[in-house]
């Protein structure tokens, strides 16, 4: 008890890259974008790395701010002329200005930068880690900025016109495209998308279905402008039945081609999951992609017991159809989790698996327990539909089988 205790008093803040990281993923993937960073050089050099290695390969540009500069009153004037400098690269068509952290580059006054440079359109985005508290949730600033901005909702509706939200892997999103063409959607926009086109025509769609829960702004603004939002996605057999139904309802399609296509996958999936029949595990889910609760859900319906799963994003709205299914069959929910309550619950309940953040998977690791890094063995997967089943059940059920191996190799190094 009083270690349990002192673990509270020391409690880390919820696990998650740096805001920025997020926003940076979903801007610099754009085709013809060039951001400018407005930053101190520590946040620049962090940002710099992740956006090689996890967004784009491409580099971030950013005027020369130290603290004299900040402070002294030449931080926009350093702005403009590094907008300016970036602007003469015709290729460049898009200049987000990303703001961070410090205290004073987060409050820039966005009537003090050019809308336009060049060939290139010029937008701030705000990603202060001190109002957005997740890399996940700055994907959805950075979105509902961009649609705000570019969005032409002034337009008139495309019939039978769908966004589809949500960073999802490349299989998923031909295989959600092959499945709504089949019911009778005319249009289909991914977001976060590659290009500013996507942004610009999403304005016009009829509806948006939402595949993670995080998107609270973008999902605002596209009520607000009035587009339908769909909610839930197509995971698991019951989950996808579901997602084809609601989609056909929103954009008032052929009932009868919706509910042939509806049992059609649900069957697949089904099907699928009755391949794994013979799996038995308790498995623990703790990532900090936002995307954990559906995941979780594919887990039950498949037979597995998942006692615990936390994510580092609030509950929302957005996600309480998946929240009251998942406690309904009593799965525990940590919502802006702290790494001490997953170590807590690895304590508590023994799995056989986890699923977790890099720090909880080697804390499961020294006591023998098979472990693995949610977001490049999740989030790197197909997820939806069979085939994501397939993906993901396939890989979880080999990591069960071996679990005796972990248990020998901690013996062995024990002794």
């Amino acid at each position: 008890m009083e270690k349990k205790n002192c673990n509270r008093r020391m409690a880390l803040h919820p696990q998650s890259m740096c805001p920025a990281f997020g926003g940076l993923r979903v801007l610099m993937r754009i085709d013809g974008v060039q951001v400018c960073m407005a930053a101190d050089q520590g946040c620049l050099y962090g940002l710099t790395f992740v956006s090689h290695f996890y967004a784009a390969r491409k580099s971030i540009v950013s005027p020369e701010l130290m603290n004299v500069q900040i402070s002294g009153g030449s931080m926009i004037d350093d702005l403009r002329r590094t907008i300016d400098e970036i602007a003469r690269d015709p290729s460049v068509r898009f200049i987000p200005v990303v703001s961070t952290c410090v205290a004073e580059t987060a409050g820039i006054a966005e009537e003090l930068l050019p809308r336009r440079a060049g060939n290139a359109e010029v937008l701030l985005v705000r990603l202060p880690a001190f109002q957005i508290r997740t890399h996940p949730e700055a994907k959805d600033v950075a979105v509902a900025t961009l649609l705000k901005r570019f969005g032409s909702f002034d337009q008139p509706r495309r019939p039978r016109s769908l966004v589809v939200l949500g960073e999802i892997f490349p299989v998923d999103a031909m295989t959600i495209g092959a499945t709504l063409q089949k019911i009778g959607v005319e249009s289909v926009i991914t977001l976060p998308g590659s290009a500013l086109e996507d942004y610009i025509e999403a304005g016009q769609a009829e509806a948006c279905a939402v595949l993670h829960p995080f998107y609270e702004r973008t999902v605002s603004l596209l009520e607000e402008k009035g587009v339908k939002i769909v909610r839930g996605n197509p995971i698991g057999a019951n989950g996808t039945a579901q997602w084809i139904r609601r989609i056909g309802e929103a954009l008032a399609l052929d009932s009868s081609s919706v509910e042939a296509v509806a049992g059609e996958e649900a069957g697949k999936a089904r099907e699928t999951m009755a391949g794994f029949s013979k799996m038995r595990g308790k498995v623990i889910v703790a990532g900090y992609e936002g995307n954990e609760l559906p995941v979780v859900r594919l887990l039950l319906e498949a037979g597995l017991d998942v006692p615990y799963a936390s994510t580092s994003i609030a509950q929302t709205e957005l996600g309480e159809e998946d929240h009251k299914v998942l406690t309904m069959l009593g799965t525990e929910i940590r919502y802006r989790k702290y790494l001490e309550e997953d170590m807590d619950a690895v304590e508590r309940y023994s799995p056989d698996l986890v699923i977790g953040t890099t720090s909880l998977d080697s804390f499961a690791k020294e006591r023998g327990i098979p472990a693995i890094y949610y977001t490049n063995n999740i989030s790197a997967r197909p997820l939806f539909f069979a085939a994501g089943a397939a993906t993901v059940l396939g890989m979880i059920s080999g990591l069960l089988e071996r679990k005796e191996v972990f248990r020998k190799m901690k013996e062995y190094f024990e002794g």
